[in-house]
């Protein structure tokens, strides 16, 4: 396939996966963690992530098929995931448990929301299928489909890098306002993930 088919791929999934938008998200579920805690838990999220859309690009079709599971049904259930995560930034739960303790399993955000279903979200792991699935396409294509959303996982660990940075910047003050912005923001989001599934098993009108 010419090159400009998988410039366009990288372009796709950059969108869905919104790198730039994910930082200040990523800056508002690690709050009050240090550096390295930070850089452990944005690695974990992109690791688990690239696994999971590894997944989904070679046997994602299959998976859901299998399962008895419909893409839209898989939309309204991270949805719903990821409005009671907003819910807890919007209340500052997330910030009292974690005051004064290290960083505990339960409480560690790199496996939900992070990797899915922030960065591995219902709309990225459909855009694997599609983009792997495409018409004609070889294990050559594949790979390099893969590639591309290595690249794009890049993309946000590198984003994910500048985090404390950007945090000493906007002090705590600004922290807990930008805490509380992004979990109106991100509620918002869970809304679309449902009314897109919704709309996707045509119980609400497109």
């Amino acid at each position: 396939m010419p090159i400009a088919e998988y410039i366009t791929a990288f372009v796709t999934l950059f969108v869905v996966v919104d790198p730039i938008g994910l930082a200040p998200l990523f800056i508002a579920l690690t709050q009050g963690l240090t550096a390295r805690q930070r850089l452990n838990v944005g690695l974990r999220a992109i690791l688990i992530a690239a696994g999971l859309l590894t997944l989904f690009g070679l046997f994602g079709d299959k998976i859901l098929l299998g399962i008895g599971i419909s893409m839209p049904a898989f939309r309204i259930a991270g949805g719903v995931l990821l409005f009671l995560t907003a819910l807890d930034m919007l209340f500052e739960r997330r910030t009292e448990r974690r005051e004064g303790q290290s960083v505990e399993p339960a409480h560690d955000p790199s496996v939900f929301p992070l990797a899915t279903p922030l960065i591995a979200g219902p709309g990225a792991m459909a855009t694997m299928i599609l983009l792997a699935g495409a018409p004609g396409a070889d294990a050559t294509h594949i790979l390099l489909v893969h590639l591309v959303m290595l690249a794009v996982l890049a993309c946000v660990f590198v984003l994910f890098l500048l985090a404390t940075p950007l945090e000493r910047v906007l002090g705590r003050t600004g922290t807990m306002v930008v805490t509380r912005l992004l979990g109106m923001l991100l509620a918002a989001l869970a809304i679309q993930f449902i009314l897109d599934g919704l709309k996707g098993a045509g119980v609400i009108a497109a």
